[in-house]
């Protein structure tokens, strides 16, 4: 079976691939083991060494690597460059930090020394989306690679050279081989490596029925799941906040990525007081958004990563319009090839409608009304996602205090919602479990070990 990669923004074939048959699946997996056996006495030093050489590669490739992303599912080159730039950061960050991340912890008992160690449990499987094609990835591996784990990799089937250009930076960079290997494989092949007596856990990034499926494949056989899934992003405008300063942050979070991200904003909920001033500064900076190709200097929005999803948003606006939204921009499918979307505004948006109750991963922002602070946290928590939230105010104080009342693994003040290496990444509800990133992502993929000694 083949594989071919689409450049979205020209409906054009980029290069075919050949599928990882099920006899190389199964020897990379047995090699991958055998690997681990060597990859977990190498001395965190030796790893941390290839992991900065890892950061180097990458900066060295970060056109190249842009320019692949941009073919492969419509990333405009800057941000390409950028999510290059925080991969690299990642690996040094766990470079210069795992072994303070994995120092064993002493707790004084009856012993004479008892303290817990943090081994690696062995293969880790990595599904990935397409979206953050790079960045995704190397959240999950820089982590479990310098916790002593191996990785295998199963991509999102458009992006194929993106995953195995990242094979090949590890690869150049002088892990052993097979220590990180990339898989060309379909989603129905999943199920088998998941059960595969020699893979350990498994990370998934992705939409919640594939976490749903994946979390019961796993559950069956007793492997440790981390699950990040998708995300309906609250940002609570108050009365007191720096208009000019939320709207424009407001709209970098939304547009992010051609708004095909987790933890972009989707719905923006803004007391009464400044429901109107809001939305006229933010329709009129959406306005100035410049859609186009990828790969031309100044665009702000590139094309959708498919044709399909470009439709399935576009159905959803439609279906919150007829059920009484109101179109103030954009909503229509430009003329012509790709997979491309205006940046489009609804409002008054209210529950029933998809642009309230699900998803929306593109360009498009809900506006949705609240009468005061009280009413905008119920309106920001009324979701099945609990990912990523936001609170706009300039009173900090009170922006930490409605923060703290919102559900969701992450929530700022006064900042569009990002990930951090030193931060830990994830969600509750329908938006997953588990932590990536920071001390508690290491920590995922890791034997927590007590050792007792009694003299």
């Amino acid at each position: 079976m083949k594989i071919t990669a689409i450049n979205p923004a020209t409906d054009e074939a980029i290069n075919t691939y050949d599928e990882t048959s099920s006899e190389d699946v199964a020897s990379a997996i047995e090699h991958a083991h055998e690997i681990w056996r060597i990859w977990r006495a190498t001395a965190l030093a030796g790893r941390a060494a290839l992991m900065k050489k890892t950061a180097m590669i990458l900066r060295e490739r970060s056109d190249s690597l842009a320019l692949l992303m941009a073919t492969e599912m419509g990333k405009p080159l800057k941000q390409g460059v950028a999510e290059v730039e925080k991969c690299a950061w990642a690996c040094e960050y766990y470079a210069d930090n795992a072994a303070l991340h994995l120092a064993p912890d002493f707790i004084k008992t009856e012993g004479s020394k008892s303290y817990v160690a943090f081994e690696p449990l062995g293969v880790v499987l990595a599904i990935m989306p397409w979206n953050f094609p790079l960045w995704q990835v190397f959240r999950f591996a820089a982590p479990a690679l310098m916790a002593g784990n191996v990785g295998l990799l199963k991509h999102s089937s458009n992006v194929p050279g993106c995953a195995l250009a990242i094979e090949e930076v590890f690869t150049e960079a002088g892990l052993p081989k097979g220590a990180f290997r990339t898989l060309l494989i379909p989603s129905r092949q999943v199920k088998a490596v998941i059960e595969h007596r020699l893979v350990r856990a498994v990370t998934l990034t992705g939409s919640a029925p594939a976490g749903k499926a994946v979390a019961a494949q796993a559950g069956a056989v007793l492997k440790k799941t981390v699950l990040e899934l998708g995300g309906s992003d609250p940002y609570v405008v108050l009365e007191d906040a720096d208009l000019n300063e939320a709207v424009q942050t407001c709209v970098s979070s939304r547009l992010i990525n051609c708004g095909q991200s987790c933890i972009s904003a989707k719905r923006f909920i803004v007391v009464e007081p400044i429901l109107t001033e809001f939305t006229q500064k933010f329709v009129a900076l959406m306005k100035t958004k410049k859609v186009g190709d990828p790969l031309v200097d100044g665009t702000d929005i590139g094309p959708l990563a498919r044709r399909d999803l470009r439709d399935d948003l576009h159905n959803q606006v439609l279906a919150s319009i007829d059920h009484g939204a109101k179109l103030l921009l954009g909503g229509e499918i430009p003329s012509g090839k790709g997979a491309f979307y205006p940046p489009t505004v609804l409002a008054e948006v209210k529950p029933g409608m998809p642009a309230y109750d699900d998803e929306l991963f593109g360009p498009v922002a809900a506006i949705i009304k609240a009468k005061d602070e009280v009413d905008a946290v119920r309106v920001a928590n009324d979701t099945i996602y609990g990912l990523g939230a936001a609170v706009f105010t300039r009173d900090t104080q009170r922006g930490e205090q409605v923060a703290r009342q919102l559900d969701a693994g992450s929530t700022f003040v006064n900042s569009l919602v990002a990930s951090d290496p030193r931060l830990p990444f994830g969600g509750i509800k329908q938006s997953g479990y588990g932590r990536e990133l920071g001390s508690y992502g290491i920590k995922e993929f890791v034997n927590a070990k007590t050792v007792y000694l009694k003299a």
